[in-house]
């Protein structure tokens, strides 16, 4: 999505102007979005200000989400998250796409498992929500098992309140395609990207997390409250795997980022 562009902080000036222009446009807007980026590398003080503007603007917003990389996240005191809970922020969306070192490395994500628990659980004890997201068959077929079991750790040791799973799918000019290119790189197939996901779903430990894989670049959309759910899910994965239920996959050609 942002291939191609620098990251920069906006100025408060271009940031306000937006503003301006989205209330005269969306006046009865309920939920906003700050993307474009890891919005939450903002000064605490810039993004508060931020989100006391969006509320007077707004005056039927309700919430305000925000991606957050788990460096910026580790870089905010619990003050400052209490803070931005305060004047309204309400989710941080936390990409952590693996639970394994090695497969962090490999996508140079910036950090370790242990990185990303803390950032993850320093979100949460925040009282702020916390959506994290995962990438199946980021490890190929080479390093399955370790990415679904590592993943199952990371997110029970996080235990956020939302969880994504999506599934991968790669550019032309990515540097994973080269490596598939090169045979250093097997992506999974759709059935063993769903035995991945069953085997990440085992090792779950969550108190109360709503799952859903309804992303587009998922063969199965799938939605379970866990723990509640889980012999549920884990069910459904295994017959849809053992009785390959190929009617209920989505196509190749439905699939997109």
């Amino acid at each position: 999505m942002y291939k191609g562009k620098s990251f920069r902080i906006r100025s408060i000036e271009e940031i306000m102007d937006m503003i301006d222009a989205g209330s005269k446009a969306y006046p009865h807007t309920e939920r906003i979005f700050l993307a474009d980026g890891d919005a939450l590398a903002m000064e605490t003080d810039v993004l508060s200000n931020v989100l006391e503007t969006l509320y007077q603007r707004f005056p039927r917003l309700k919430r305000v989400g925000i991606y957050g990389g788990p460096k910026d996240i580790l870089e905010k005191s619990p003050v400052e998250l209490a803070r931005l809970k305060e004047q309204g922020l309400s989710i941080v969306y936390l990409g952590v796409e693996s639970g394994s070192g090695l497969i962090l490395n490999l996508i140079r994500k910036g950090v370790t498992p242990e990185e990303m628990i803390n950032a993850g659980q320093k979100v949460v004890a925040s009282g702020l929500k916390l959506s994290c997201t995962i990438i199946l068959g980021l490890g190929g077929r080479e390093r399955s098992p370790e990415h679904a079991v590592e993943t199952g750790k990371v997110i029970s040791a996080i235990n956020p309140h939302y969880l994504g799973a999506l599934t991968l799918m790669l550019a032309p000019d990515a540097p994973l395609t080269q490596k598939i290119k090169s045979g250093e790189f097997t992506p999974l197939n759709k059935w063993e990207s769903l035995i991945e996901l069953e085997l990440m779903v085992q090792g779950l430990n969550l108190k109360d997390c709503l799952f859903r894989s309804n992303h587009a670049s998922n063969y199965l959309p799938l939605k379970a409250h866990l723990p509640h759910d889980k012999a549920t899910l884990l069910s459904t994965l295994k017959e849809v795997i053992e009785e390959n239920r190929e009617e209920v996959l989505r196509p190749e050609y439905w699939r997109g980022l």
